[in-house]
């Protein structure tokens, strides 16, 4: 800036005067604040996360016996395990030498070998961590039953069982605490969605009010309570008849205290309506009547009925004695 002014200033004239100016003059009263924020932002994963710095720092070792030890393949004082993930990746710098006449290919290479052995012992930590974190060890030893019956928790349903094995690949980015949080959050939320619709419905049904909603529960309870009772009473005076339920399904339909009782096991084991099957029984009589009096007929049978339907009926009438066997 003192060359840019001239001669006529040195530096340290320029720096007193924009010091004086721009900073503590009333320009800079009007523009720069008394605290100045930090605006700076850390990045950097929380720890335990799958970007975390910590994931090369030991962790204490497993408080296990000697024999799940064994078991394990486990080495507290190293906090290993005999085999490994990615058990080979030592072969990648276990021949590596520094040799003085190395070119600058052949360094660089090397280099590139070490990053690899790196990120794969970064690997087996996070592993490590994971399998800490979401208690893995005792879960394969069996330990995990007796805290679970120790801290009984909220039941978990089979929808949310499948759903947690689902989304399963989320542990190695999630802790075990945010999992579960995660999870809780989600069964909230169904409670609340549940708890809506039921507000609308509450709604549809005209009702304002919280109080005037447990009359009117009350009053719903007892209408099913009152149409279980009709139902079980009359499945009771069914045994009672005799038909022990046998003729639920027609019972109700019309004409059906038309029929005998064959009739009524007839209808009841073909599906078919009491209506129905008297039609179906005028229609076939009559026909067989005039064919016996030489009066030419047309069968005059609803056309969607069904071939063995029909060949069931004729049968039934025959066998009663309705019409004879050469008209069947």
């Amino acid at each position: 800036m003192a060359a840019h002014v001239g001669a006529s200033r040195t530096p340290q004239e320029v720096m007193e005067h924009y010091v004086s100016m721009y900073i503590h003059g009333n320009l800079g009263k009007a523009c720069i604040p008394d605290t100045i924020p930090n605006r700076v932002t850390d990045h950097t994963c929380p720890s335990g996360g799958p970007l975390s710095p910590s994931l090369t720092t030991p962790l204490p070792p497993l408080d296990i016996s000697v024999a799940e030890q064994q078991q394990l393949g486990y080495m507290p004082l190293r906090d290993d395990y005999e085999i490994e993930y990615d058990q080979d990746a030592e072969t990648l710098i276990s021949g590596l030498s520094v040799n003085y006449d190395d070119d600058d290919v052949e360094i660089e290479l090397k280099r590139a070998h070490v990053d690899m052995y790196v990120r794969k012992l970064k690997e087996r930590q996070r592993r490590k961590n994971i399998a800490r974190d979401y208690n893995l060890v005792p879960a394969f030893l069996g330990k995990d039953k007796k805290d679970k019956e120790k801290a009984p928790k909220r039941k978990i349903t089979k929808e949310e069982k499948e759903l947690r094995l689902k989304l399963r690949p989320l542990y190695q980015f999630m802790s075990c605490k945010e999992f579960e949080d995660f999870f809780e959050n989600m069964h909230k939320e169904r409670i609340l969605r549940a708890k809506i619709r039921e507000l609308q419905r509450y709604r549809r049904n005209g009702i304002t009010k919280m109080e005037e909603s447990a009359e009117y529960e009350a009053a719903r309870h007892k209408r099913e309570k009152r149409k279980e009772n009709k139902n079980i009473a009359s499945s009771k005076r069914g045994k009672e008849d005799g038909k022990d339920g046998e003729f639920a399904a027609i019972e109700n339909l019309p004409d059906f205290e038309l029929l005998s009782d064959r009739e009524k096991v007839l209808c009841s084991s073909l599906n078919l309506s009491p209506a129905r099957y008297v039609t179906v029984k005028t229609i076939i009589i009559k026909d067989h009547l005039q064919k016996r009096q030489g009066i030419p007929s047309k069968s005059r049978l609803p056309s969607n009925l069904d071939k063995v339907l029909k060949k069931r009926i004729l049968n039934f009438l025959t066998e009663s004695g309705w019409i004879s066997r050469d008209a069947s």
